[in-house]
This record gives C-alpha cells, sequence and structure tokens, in this order.
C-alpha cells in the first residue's frame, strides 16, 4: 500500500541522533531539522551549517513527545498486544492506529492518502469532496437522495453529473477568465456522505480538486494549499525514495572506504561495527522492555559511552607489548 506506515518509519529510526531529524524533515511537510540551532547548539547540522536561531514553521505535535494517534499512545505500545499497522494523515501528519480510524481500512493497493476524521470536520468543505471523490466505505456508504421511483435512473444521471463537473467538456469556452466553480457544483448535486470517520483518497484525487480563485484563497486560508500540489503526494515522495536508492546502489560510502583498506583493517573495521551495532540493540530493547520513550539526550549518552570506551580500548592497545 501507498500510505505512509510508521513500522517502516521506526525502523528507519535506528540511526545516530544527527541523522534522525534529517529523516522527520523528510516524511514532515515544511519541516527542518534543529540540529544546530537554538535546541541543539552542541550538534553541528550536516545539511546546513548556517542555521536559524528557530524554525518557525516547525510544527510540533504530541509525536515529538512520544505518543500518537487520538489515544496518545507511544509505538511501540508494551502495553497494547494488538497487531495494527498506524496509518499517517496527509493533513495532520498525525500517525493513527486503523482501529481508531472510525472507518473501515480498506485493503487496496491503489488506495495512497488519508485523511483523518478531526482534520475532514476542521475543513467542512472536504467532506462535499469525501462524498463524489474518497474510495466509498463500506460501513458508511454514499447517501444520494432520490424519490421512490426510478431510484436506478436518477442515480445514473448523478453520477453522469458529477463526471461532468469533475471532467468538463472539451467544449466549455477557452475564454473563459474565471473558471467556474468545481465544488459549488457538487455542492448543488446533492449527494451526501456521512460525516463521520477517516477518509481514504484514490490515486489522482488532488487533480479532481477545484482551483479557482475562491477555492485557491480557501486552501491557503486554511493552510492547505499543498493538496493542490501533485508532487506532495505519498506515491511521489516514495517514488523519490526508491530512485534515490538506485542512483546510490553501487556507491557505498563505507564499502568504497573499505576498499582502500588492508585485509586486516577491513575486519577490524566490520568487527567494530558489528559490535557498535550489537550494542546499541541492547541498549534499545532495555527500554522497550521498561516501556520507555528514546529520548535524544539517550542516544546522545549511548555514543558518548561509545567514545569513551573507544579511548580506552585505544589506551589499552598504545600500552601493549
Amino acid at each position: 500500500m501507498f500510505w505512509r506506515r510508521m513500522r517502516s518509519w521506526r525502523k528507519r529510526l535506528q540511526l545516530c541522533w544527527q541523522e534522525v531529524t534529517q529523516i522527520i524533515a523528510h516524511i514532515l511537510r515544511n519541516f527542518r531539522c534543529d540540529c544546530g540551532n537554538r535546541k541543539f547548539k552542541e550538534l553541528q547540522c550536516k545539511l546546513h551549517p548556517e542555521k536559524d536561531e528557530v524554525n518557525n514553521l516547525n510544527k510540533y505535535s504530541h509525536n515529538f513527545f512520544g505518543v500518537y494517534c487520538t489515544c496518545s499512545r507511544p509505538y511501540p505500545d508494551p502495553d497494547d498486544q494488538v497487531e495494527d499497522e498506524m496509518i499517517q494523515c496527509v493533513v495532520c501528519e498525525d500517525w493513527l492506529h486503523g482501529r481508531h480510524l472510525g472507518c473501515v481500512v480498506p485493503d487496496c493497493v491503489e488506495l495512497q492518502e488519508m485523511i483523518c476524521e478531526s482534520c475532514m470536520n476542521k475543513n467542512p468543505f472536504l467532506w462535499t469532496y469525501a462524498a463524489h471523490l474518497a474510495v466509498p466505505d463500506a460501513a458508511l456508504q454514499v447517501k444520494v437522495e432520490t424519490g421512490p421511483e426510478d431510484s436506478k435512473t436518477n442515480i445514473s444521471n448523478k453520477e453522469k453529473e458529477v463526471d461532468d463537473v469533475i471532467e468538463p467538456s472539451s467544449k466549455r469556452s477557452r475564454a473563459e477568465e474565471e473558471p467556474s466553480c468545481t465544488l459549488r457544483q457538487l455542492q448543488a448535486i446533492g449527494q451526501k456522505r456521512v460525516q463521520s470517520g477517516a477518509v481514504f483518497w484514490p490515486s489522482a484525487w488532488r487533480s479532481k480538486l477545484c482551483s479557482c480563485n475562491t477555492c485557491q484563497k480557501r486552501l491557503s486560508e486554511a493552510d492547505l494549499s499543498f493538496l493542490l500540489d501533485e508532487s506532495d503526494t505519498v506515491l511521489t515522495y516514495e517514488n523519490k525514495g526508491k530512485n534515490n536508492e538506485q542512483r546510490q546502489q553501487g556507491h557505498d560510502p563505507l564499502m568504497s572506504a573499505l576498499d582502500n583498506l588492508n585485509r586486516v583493517q577491513q575486519l577490524e573495521i566490520i568487527h567494530g561495527y558489528n559490535d557498535m551495532k550489537a550494542e546499541l540493540k541492547d541498549f534499545l530493547q532495555r527500554f522497550a522492555a521498561e516501556g520507555k520513550v528514546v529520548t535524544s539526550d539517550d542516544i546522545r549518552q549511548f555514543f558518548e559511552q561509545q567514545s569513551r570506551k573507544r579511548r580506552r580500548d585505544d589506551t589499552g592497545h598504545f600500552y601493549c607489548t
């Protein structure tokens, strides 16, 4: 599936602390890493050495305090034994348990984005789009206001109206200075959807949103202008990551460095890497066993301990005869 999943995100966080905020910056919209600014002065940013004192556009949700979803629980949760993947809302970017979305989670590889119920309610006009563009929920079926007679014909006509609005006829005059408002036309059709639970959207749904001046202003005032940007989608994000990974294959800096060392040095580097990997795993498992959240101070303390240990080992080797 094309939704950003917490499981893969947590896996990628098993890196040194200076890379953690870089990863967060890649998966959160408009987020810049805090390495080297007022929050973490002792760390030098590998991306931008010259940093602003504060990243004013950064939004620090409860995720930054180690809790997620509407249940405000940590991930992984030591008290929760239920297997449940977490899905990220494309608007607020919080991670939510599938069972807490208030809707049936579809199992379809063509789906790529989800908007949580809270964000839908904060932006009621999205419900109009949901009635026409979103993936129908098995439990929350779309309702169409029709009379008792000729209901099938009426539904068919409604669907044709929606198609004409979303994909306007090429006969429409190109001389129009201001395109007609798609949202207003969808509202006039009168098709309704139960306004409850999260909403899943199929691929290319953003291309069908109205971009008239009025709707652009509405989206801008709600900080939702990014919905008109199809390059902002999760699918684009994942494809970009795959392309970068393919380009980097065969150019691993660690392997390139090892090629320049003799056999003994290569073995020492590999053994050292494996030792640190095992110690980091043990270090993190202690937190998981105690149900504690790993903080930046904990990671920093781990690497400081590794540095002191390495200095002791180097001193011991120096005095060996």
